[in-house]
């Protein structure tokens, strides 16, 4: 059995699914935003609630925010700050003494809207995600396409086009200095500093 997990800003969600496709289980609970040691102990949790409801061990793959870079294996670029710098993946592995595949939730989305969803057999498909953060993702032949910095298709943090007077400067972007759609109210730059992949 397999258990897939949305890692969001304010959720985490997590589904067991059989071999054949069918919800065994299911749990919601509350992201924790006190710091990233509550978020990775509230998503191990989550694991080892839905394998008890299951009655076995299972798989774990995680949509989560921003992105796991290629270079360091941390993750980035994650409208969640507290997350970014750090090594998810293997603090995960570790606790879990198990693989968890992780990807970025927006292009999660786009897969899943290119296979069975909205864009059910179209050859390319851009998905957009409007939540507590703001990105997307490109799907081609149904396979999401993350870029040489897992980047690709993340429109949100291109700086707002034409702001009023009274929009300016506007939220500083955690992933720059300047304002974007993702900037959420009182952001900072991210502690990644020379990770970022704004535009």
């Amino acid at each position: 059995m397999r258990i897939g997990i949305d890692l969001g800003g304010t959720k985490i969600e997590g589904l067991v699914l059989d071999s054949g496709g069918v919800e065994k289980a299911r749990l919601r609970v509350p992201t924790p935003d006190s710091s990233y040691d509550d978020t990775l102990k509230a998503v191990i949790d989550v694991v080892g609630e839905l394998e008890r409801r299951a009655g076995e061990r299972c798989t774990v793959g995680i949509a989560h925010p921003g992105a796991v870079s290629p270079a360091t294996g941390l993750i980035k670029n994650a409208n969640s700050t507290r997350l970014n710098g750090r090594p998810m993946r293997a603090d995960l592995e570790r606790a879990l003494g198990r693989e968890v595949r992780m990807q970025n939730d927006a292009n999660c989305f786009a897969v899943s809207e290119a296979s069975d969803g909205a864009a059910a057999g179209l050859g390319i498909v851009f998905g957009v995600i409007l939540g507590t953060g703001v990105g997307g993702g490109v799907v081609i032949d149904g396979r999401p396409i993350t870029g040489a910095q897992a980047v690709a298709g993340e429109w949100g943090h291109n700086p707002l086009p034409h702001p009023a007077d009274d929009e300016r400067p506007g939220p500083r972007c955690y992933r720059s200095p300047r304002s974007c759609w993702s900037a959420p109210p009182g952001s900072e730059l991210s502690p990644n500093g020379s990770d970022h992949d704004c535009r």
